[in-house]
């Protein structure tokens, strides 16, 4: 990566005319990997992106709500310093900058690309480094996190985050599966226990994977019994994990977005759970939308069950450190 310019002299440059969703939207499909395009309706997608960035535009402009936000991170910062910014960066690029906090953590800021006017290039990111830094460079903010459709590793410099990968659920639910497993509507949590034993087993074999994964919480378990959209993983009628989706929208795109696919330690190491997600296809009702989740760029293992089972990596966020001391 090319190295940084020189920061006093480059100053953040506000455009003066703030996008309206349905730009925005149009940028971000563009950003979009080429696979997931058929995937519904090009008016449908942009509608669907629309309202998620609806939620960025309100942060650039709503006083109250980032007031709202400095009083939650009890930060001595005026609301204005929390307001999203929509900003010049390169001729041919636009960028919207926000200040978030990484679990809403105040000690861990960082500043997230959340549109573009166009996918982001390698080229991109010295600039958008030193807007980050001049833009938000009193909450000392530790990383800079953008979006791309490209593979994985391909912006030298950068440390991976979640993938996002993801397939129609009427491409997934006709593969095979084991007669030993099956899946059953989950009733209550009361299995919830035995699924953080799993984890913390895991946690223990694998230091990184507290932070490339953990296990739902009670209450999003509870949300997603009551959809009746998680079940139960049981190998010959014994109950082994779970596996579970919630509608939503993600990527623009109408979505089962995965909370759970999880096996105890003793059903794994068989090759099981790559049927999980052919499994939890066969069982979701509406069969036009997408089945799509997160998973670590590092979480090799998740990685390839996904593949296997015929799921598309179609991009993911990728952060890049921002530097503390400027000169």
């Amino acid at each position: 990566m090319p190295p940084l310019p020189i920061l006093s002299k480059l100053r953040p440059v506000t455009s003066p005319t703030l996008p309206p969703a349905s730009a925005l939207a149009l940028f971000s499909l563009a950003a979009q990997h080429p696979v997931s395009l058929g995937w519904c309706s090009e008016s449908e997608r942009l509608a669907n992106l629309a309202d998620e960035h609806a939620f960025d535009l309100q942060l650039a402009t709503d006083l109250e709500l980032a007031g709202e936000r400095a009083q939650r991170m009890s930060s001595a910062q005026p609301p204005e310093a929390f307001l999203n910014q929509w900003l010049s960066a390169r001729p041919d690029l636009e960028a919207m900058l926000s200040i978030r906090f990484e679990g809403g953590n105040p000690e861990k800021p960082f500043v997230d690309v959340s549109a573009t006017t166009r996918p982001v290039l390698a080229a991109d990111l010295p600039v958008l480094l030193a807007l980050a830094q001049q833009t938000y460079g009193v909450f000392n903010p530790q990383r800079l996190r953008f979006w791309s459709s490209a593979e994985a590793g391909a912006f030298a410099g950068t440390q991976p985050d979640m993938r996002v990968l993801a397939a129609p659920v009427n491409q997934l639910r006709d593969r095979s599966t084991p007669l030993e497993l099956s899946l059953r509507p989950t009733l209550d949590t009361s299995q919830l226990e035995a699924a953080r034993e799993a984890y913390a087993d895991v946690d223990r074999l694998h230091p990184a994977h507290p932070a490339q994964a953990r296990i739902l919480s009670e209450e999003d378990l509870q949300e997603t019994v009551d959809a009746g959209t998680m079940f139960d993983v049981l190998r010959n009628g014994e109950w082994v994990g779970y596996a579970g989706a919630r509608a939503e929208t993600l990527c623009g795109l109408p979505a089962y977005v995965v909370q759970e696919l999880l096996l105890i330690p003793s059903a794994r190491g068989k090759g099981f759970g790559a049927f999980l997600t052919p499994m939890l296809a066969q069982q979701l009702p509406e069969q036009d939308r997408v089945l799509m989740g997160t998973i670590h760029a590092e979480n090799k293992g998740s990685l390839q069950a996904a593949l296997r089972a015929g799921r598309h990596d179609i991009g993911g966020r990728s952060w890049l450190p921002l530097p503390s001391v400027l000169t």
